[in-house]
């Protein structure tokens, strides 16, 4: 008992993205419940960035903890990185997005799949007629993300959904857009013509729905992930119509606790994933939920 116990965390930090707040926040509080057990969490912090981050995964792989909880961004880099700290034997645990190439590792975060698979039910609700969806890919200027692998299931999903249930809803025509969000006025008036709604794979969703709010556009039902404060703004207004919560701040929580559960308490956990289950936001039950 009288043992003290190191936990890392690697997890990017950057004003451009506001998102990862929520995940360091869970971890927050979980370090906070654990310093009783003489646990300790010790950040790395890194830009999103490909330099920044190899700088700091780096500092990382020289030292020496009980656990990591590690939230991947820069896909091969990720993988480099993962196979050179799993040489030091101890539990690993990926929040946010998952690495499969990477064995022997816990995965805490939503099924990529299933949250696509629930986008594509939510969009169908209540339409009686052929319908014309827009499925926006919003990116950052790095391509090689784990991000880019988590969409890929969702679209993934959210297609077999309609391929699933084809005879007992109206026909669905999709077109897929791709912009950055670093490019000013990328969404055009004209893709919307004939449009009756539009899944965003992403927490980008403010800037689909900024568009739509400027341009007056109506009856075009809205679908995106993230309990940010522009899309909550944005769900209020009624110009967006369901959030996907990923719930990130408890991903991080549940990183930290299934490390301190593992190493101090001593339980037999059995390395696997753990999906976090998602939940379904709209603007007349926001204030339940929080």
């Amino acid at each position: 008992m009288n043992k003290k116990f190191k936990f890392a965390v690697l997890i990017l930090q950057d004003k451009n993205f506001v998102y990862w707040k929520k995940p360091l926040k869970g971890i927050s509080k979980a370090a906070d419940e654990i310093v009783s057990y003489g646990a300790k969490v010790d950040y790395y912090f890194f830009k999103y960035d490909i330099k920044s981050f190899n700088e700091t995964a780096s500092q990382v792989l020289k030292l020496d903890y009980d656990g990591l909880v590690f939230a991947p961004v820069f896909y091969e880099e990720s993988i480099f990185f993962l196979n050179e700290y799993k040489k030091k034997n101890v539990p690993i645990v990926l929040i946010d997005s998952d690495i499969e190439e990477i064995e022997n590792v816990s995965f805490i975060g939503q099924n990529s799949f299933k949250s696509g698979y629930l986008a594509g039910r939510l969009i169908s609700y209540g339409v009686k007629e052929e319908s014309n969806t827009l499925i926006f890919k919003i990116t950052s200027n790095i391509e090689n993300t784990s991000k880019t692998i988590f969409n890929l299931k969702k679209i993934q999903g959210f297609y077999s959904y309609f391929k699933e249930n084809n005879l007992n809803i109206p026909k669905f025509n999709f077109t897929e857009i791709n912009i950055k969000d670093s490019i000013k006025n990328s969404i055009k008036i004209e893709m919307f013509n004939g449009i009756n709604s539009v899944f965003v794979l992403n927490s980008r969703v403010h800037i689909v729905s900024k568009f739509i709010k400027e341009n007056n556009l109506k009856n075009i039902r809205v679908i995106g992930f993230d309990l940010l404060k522009q899309n909550i703004d944005y769900l209020n207004e009624g110009f967006i119509d369901f959030l996907i919560d990923q719930k990130p701040e408890k991903q991080g929580y549940l990183a930290i606790k299934y490390l301190s559960n593992k190493i101090v308490l001593k339980e037999n956990i059995v390395t696997k994933n753990n999906y976090v289950n998602v939940g379904i936001v709209v603007k007349e039950n926001f204030e339940q939920i929080q």
